[in-house]
């Protein structure tokens, strides 16, 4: 018999409170299988089985406080005698052997047998989902739903409306568990970020920044070059990008024929929550993922039609292939997508006006990074930001806008309007879907919406219009499916948006996940900061890019990561290692204690983590 003993999981926590039990007694269970789901002050996490066998008591119940030490359950292994029942430590990462002293975290611990920790070891890789994670055999999932079809040739377990990032990666994922699956797309395999956005605006950008090096920082580099003979050659910019779009989208057409996914091209229009339409063909599913994204906002003022006519007025995909590099530009809109544009082509030599209303650009960035980027842009030239400016008429290549009370007019060979974007529910209006006032589809953690059986995922959902986000969507709404159908290797998965970073593609480049301070501030919550400078940091020195600085925020006693904020040339490829701490529950203490290999600048985020850990950081 097996005491098994709620175990110290870490960060000095010594209590918590049980949220479900997951067994019942009778109940057999493997090694890793959930016991319970325990929160506390700093996580919430499942409790797995130390050993194999048959629960023969349960000593918790929902909401009942349970401390370090307390018995929890009791297991018949079949191979202890029941008269000296072996007691082992249940935490997070499995069976902890721990002596019954309680000792805390660090010191002295009893050690295994060999054997014990071969087969414990050996369970932990047989184990394709890993311990803790929940499989689709929980009893608190309503049955899938199931739609009797008149054609079973055009009946499918999973139609998915759209083949974004978030459509064909979820519908991918809906084929690795065996299920049916059609996907429907009316015009772009890959969706909007792969054809004419995330993708094509990077692929821009690199060719702009490589221009903007030769021309401004070969010579610091130790490169002579003929400044004079170097030219950005736009046909063949643009080739470039046409030729990295192609191979995406292509490869997305082939995951689709790899994954045994059926296609069909045209417009779908929902009869009801288990039947739309293509072309006149009709198509059943028990479960149907909306993925239909977002469209660019219009500008509907005095001369915008006109403007738009005469091609002087565009959208970020008109921005992406201009004719030819033009010599000015005016854009409306001081978000992501609009300081992206700027930051590509004032790197190209165009004079770029900002029109802001709000009082800075990049109004989401925590004001320390906000302020950082509109030095440098500034610094580098060729942009000029007016913010409170509010936007009255177009009049021929003019832009008419006001500020301070003044009428003002600003000419230029091309305006982009950047003023976000609208979500598309057009062919699901009549079903009855619950969607609000600002034409966003509701879902719950899982992406399910008000309906049986219907998902939404990525933009059209209104959360988060990221393609990563739309991903992550789409894996969890295959899993929550497969869960449902009690398919053994799906997972328990959640949409949790305060993990989620987000990129912004300027020089240099910000990334950011969690709370800003300014957030902190306003909501009256405790925290710590630190910002740890790349000028402090040796390959940045090598780089020659030592703008920026890495900002932490925690909160003070368990040291839990609120936010973090990185403003340098590669922020973008730096961010995930606080994501993925974040994910795991981990803490400041957990990344400063990481070894950052020497010389990167990764090297920023444990200098930060180190002075929040200890006080002070090492090197500055």
């Amino acid at each position: 018999m097996y005491k098994v003993k709620f175990a110290d999981i870490g960060e000095g926590l010594t209590e918590g409170t049980v949220q479900e039990v997951f067994v019942k007694i009778g109940d057999q269970v493997k090694m890793g299988d959930p016991l319970f789901h325990v929160e506390t002050d700093k996580m919430t996490s499942d409790i797995p089985a130390p050993t194999d066998g048959k629960i023969a008591k349960i000593l918790i119940k929902q909401g009942q406080e349970i401390k370090v030490g307390d018995v929890v359950v009791e297991i018949e292994d079949g191979k202890t005698s029941t008269s000296e029942p072996v007691e082992e430590n249940a935490s997070v990462v499995g069976s902890t052997p721990v002596s019954n002293d309680l000792i805390q975290r660090g010191r002295k611990r009893e050690i295994p047998q060999k054997d014990k920790i071969f087969e414990q070891v050996t369970a932990v890789l047989n184990n394709p989902l890993g311990p803790g994670i929940k499989v689709g055999t929980s009893s608190n999932l309503k049955p899938a739903p199931k739609f009797n079809a008149p054609d079973p040739e055009k009946h499918y377990d999973v139609i998915v409306v759209g083949a974004g990032v978030g459509g064909y990666v979820g519908a991918i994922r809906c084929a690795q568990f065996g299920l049916k699956t059609l996907v429907v797309e009316k015009e772009y395999y890959g969706g909007v970020c792969l054809n004419v956005g995330c993708i094509p605006t990077k692929t821009l950008l690199k060719s702009a920044d490589l221009y903007e090096q030769i021309i401004k920082s070969a010579d610091k580099y130790g490169i002579i070059v003929d400044s004079t003979g170097v030219k950005a050659d736009w046909e063949k910019i643009q080739a470039r990008k046409k030729d990295v779009v192609g191979k995406l989208t292509n490869g997305v057409k082939g995951l689709l024929k790899k994954n045994k996914i059926t296609t069909i091209d045209g417009a779908a229009k929902a009869l009801d929550k288990n039947t739309i339409e293509v072309k006149g063909q009709k198509y059943t599913c028990n479960n149907l993922i909306i993925a239909t994204g977002s469209l660019p906002n219009s500008l509907d003022l005095p001369g915008s039609k006109e403007a738009v006519a005469s091609g002087f007025l565009i959208y970020s995909t008109g921005a992406l292939s201009l004719p030819k590099i033009p010599k000015s530009l005016v854009i409306i809109g001081g978000g992501i997508i609009g300081v992206e544009f700027a930051c590509l082509y004032k790197r190209l030599g165009v004079k770029v006006t900002i029109l802001q209303f709000l009082p800075t650009i990049l109004e989401m960035l925590d004001s320390d990074v906000s302020k950082e980027m509109v030095k440098e842009l500034l610094n580098r030239g060729n942009l000029e930001i007016i913010t409170e400016a509010s936007t009255k008429e177009f009049k021929g290549n003019s832009v008419i806008y006001e500020k301070d009370g003044k009428t003002n007019t600003i000419t230029a060979d091309y305006c982009l309007q950047s003023v976000g974007r609208k979500t598309v529910t057009t062919g699901f209006e009549d079903i009855g879907l619950k969607i609000n006032q600002r034409g966003h589809i509701e879902v719950n953690e899982y992406c399910e919406s008000n309906l049986d059986g219907v998902y939404a995922i990525g933009d059209v959902t209104g959360r988060m219009m990221l393609a990563h986000v739309a991903s992550h969507q789409g894996i969890i709404a295959a899993n929550h499916i497969a869960r449902r159908l009690q398919i053994e290797k799906a997972e328990d998965m959640q949409m949790h948006y305060d993990r989620v970073p987000s990129c912004v593609y300027t020089h240099p480049e910000v990334a950011y996940v969690g709370k800003t301070e300014d957030e902190l501030k306003k909501n009256g919550v405790e925290y710590q900061t630190y910002k740890f400078p790349f000028a402090a940091i040796g390959k940045a020195l090598a780089d020659g890019n030592t703008t920026g600085f890495v900002k932490l925020i925690c909160e003070p006693k368990y040291k839990q990561i609120l936010g973090a904020h990185i403003i340098a040339n590669t922020a973008t490829d730096m961010i995930s290692e606080i994501t993925a701490v974040m994910e795991c529950e981990g803490t400041i203490t957990e990344l400063a204690h990481s070894v950052h290999p020497h010389p990167t600048l990764s090297e920023a985020i444990g200098e930060a983590a180190e002075a929040l850990q200890n006080g002070k950081p090492i090197n500055y």
